[in-house]
């Protein structure tokens, strides 16, 4: 199970050209993706087992991409053997007037997964690194201390935006939350056959809007946004995962494979009972036999 490819190495990462949006590296098919998937979920429902009954360490999934990648079909497949008592899922979409009123982190702080479970985040507080940065008006709604005006949006204000992540992710990975950050990357060509299916297939039709149209005009903006945010904030503890997103099959199997390697270096087990706890065992089962018999 090597993820290496998929990764951005921290202090090394330099641009997304260097990863490619339709590689099947090291899978011949969609059959074979599709078998190692099966095996990979089956071992990852042991692993949320034992993580829920562990109840020392959290997990957090962060899917970032632009829109047609698949994070919801993803997150689907992926996760589908998943008991959904241990699993939250979170769509942070537009901001509401209340989230507006706090620092731009609260709103997905308040949604961090509690020890036992998985957490999973489609679009996350990188939303105010990427859709923000694009559109730097929107920072004005947001009423920040002596920032009245766009030009105020400077390249310090951007660093102190990644310096907040940082540390944040820092401080959730050293209190037992492991951070898995993914990014699908998906090329402009594949985007534009998926839209056109939204279109064409009317079952599709709910899924797009003119707006998802309009925002490919930012395409370039997007992608330097995107390897801005990778470089920044690809970290030791947190670091992000490139997985190629042209063919879902692959895009699938790679997530699954990143989650499955990252949960397996917890080393998680089944909490051991002590003396006191085993007698107690003990004494309950002959009880029962009892009331059988």
């Amino acid at each position: 199970m090597d993820i290496s490819k998929f990764l951005a190495e921290p202090g090394k990462f330099k641009s997304l050209k260097g990863f490619k949006t339709d590689s099947t590296s090291g899978v011949s098919d969609k059959n074979e993706a599709n078998d190692w998937m099966s095996n990979y979920i089956k071992d990852m429902q042991e692993l949320q087992d034992k993580l829920y009954a562990d109840n020392s360490h959290a997990v957090l999934l962060i899917f970032q991409a632009m829109d047609g990648a698949g994070k919801d079909s993803t997150i689907k497949h992926v996760m589908s053997g998943i008991n959904p008592q241990g699993c939250q899922v979170y769509n942070f979409k537009q901001p509401s007037a209340e989230e507006l009123d706090h620092d731009f982190l609260w709103r997905t702080t308040r949604c961090l997964p509690e020890k036992g479970r998985i957490g999973i985040f489609n679009r996350s507080y990188y939303e105010e690194v990427l859709i923000v940065r694009v559109h730097p008006e929107l920072i004005l709604r947001q009423n920040l201390p002596e920032i009245n005006d766009i030009q105020k949006v400077n390249n310090e204000f951007w660093q102190k935006r990644y310096e907040s992540i940082n540390d944040l992710e820092k401080h959730l990975v050293s209190n037992g939350t492991t951070i898995i950050k993914f990014f699908l990357h998906l090329s402009k060509k594949e985007q534009a056959e998926r839209f056109l299916k939204r279109i064409e297939e009317p079952e599709k039709n709910w899924k797009f809007a003119i707006g998802d149209l309009e925002e490919r005009n930012f395409w370039d903006d997007y992608q330097d946004a995107y390897e801005l945010m990778i470089r920044e904030t690809s970290t030791n503890s947190a670091p992000w995962y490139i997985i190629p997103a042209d063919k879902k099959w692959y895009m699938r199997m790679a997530v699954a494979e990143v989650i499955l390697h990252r949960m397996k270096q917890l080393n998680l087990n089944y909490p051991v009972l002590n003396t006191s706890q085993i007698a107690d065992l003990e004494r309950a089962k002959e009880l029962l036999y009892k009331e059988l018999d």
